[in-house]
């Protein structure tokens, strides 16, 4: 019964749901709209502009809006629903981060900015960012998150609950919980990391933007973090080595495309 329960509600939610992410080709599971999803992201970034600090720098402002805007220009034509890019510097010395929200908001923050030398490696970040935008990575989190709790669902209800005890069935949940989590969650928030990467260097490079720097960035990213790294197995995102030297393999194919792009783009 729960077997048959939990294959009939996956069959359903990936027979409507899946989509393709541009330029990697892996099927994704989408079972929001992703226009719905702007709409609420937007409100959510208009909440954190009031809450937190947004840095009146001048030079970091331009260069922010800069950079993002050129990489905006080159990965539009991927986007699967509504944009309205906004990119936006928060003031925050200490965090060294940048994120993206669906329908185009992107924020980085002053620390990270503080490390980052050239537009080449600002462009590594920011591509880094619009490809989560474009790849539909926040739709593609919200619908497993909404799977897991479809089969923790299933799982109380195909379960015979009145036979255990008030512990027995806690510990069952939680199995579940941690192995949705550690089996499911978390590698595909790696994958969406590493994939984020991957069409970020391709955008970057559209843009103009010289690959080569993704790496150094990264290697001063690596050597500004305090303290020891969590296993990969338990984080959100890929060890740094693993990620340079994915970075490392996908160079021959994109450096071809920066140095097409220096002589056509403005």
């Amino acid at each position: 019964m729960l077997v048959r329960f939990v294959v009939i509600l996956s069959t359903l939610f990936f027979s409507f749901g899946c989509t393709t992410v541009p330029h990697t080709g892996r099927t994704a599971l989408h079972l929001l709209s992703n226009e719905e999803l702007a709409q609420s992201a937007s409100i959510s970034f208009s909440t954190l502009k009031r809450e937190h600090v947004v840095s009146q720098d001048p030079l970091l402002n331009a260069q922010v809006q800069r950079v993002g805007r050129r990489i905006a220009k080159v990965a539009e034509p991927d986007m699967p629903g509504f944009v309205d890019w906004e990119f936006v510097v928060f003031e925050d010395d200490e965090q060294l981060n940048a994120f993206a929200m669906a329908g185009g908001k992107v924020a980085v923050y002053t620390g990270l900015l503080n490390i980052i030398e050239t537009d080449d490696e600002l462009a590594a970040v920011i591509g880094h960012e619009v490809a989560h935008v474009v790849a539909g990575h926040s739709n593609e989190r919200a619908s497993q998150q909404l799977l897991a709790a479809g089969g923790a669902a299933a799982l109380q209800i195909g379960t015979r609950m009145s036979d255990l005890s008030r512990t027995e069935r806690s510990l069952l949940l939680a199995a579940y919980g941690a192995g949705s989590s550690v089996g499911v969650l978390l590698p595909f928030s790696r994958t969406h990391e590493l994939e984020a990467d991957q069409i970020g260097l391709l955008y970057a490079a559209r843009a103009g933007y010289n690959p080569l720097a993704s790496v150094h960035f990264w290697e001063r990213m690596s050597a500004n973090k305090s303290g020891a790294a969590p296993s990969e197995l338990l984080s959100t995102h890929p060890a740094d080595s693993r990620r340079i030297n994915k970075i490392k393999v996908q160079l021959p194919e994109v450096m071809p495309v920066y140095r097409k792009a220096q002589s056509t783009v403005k």
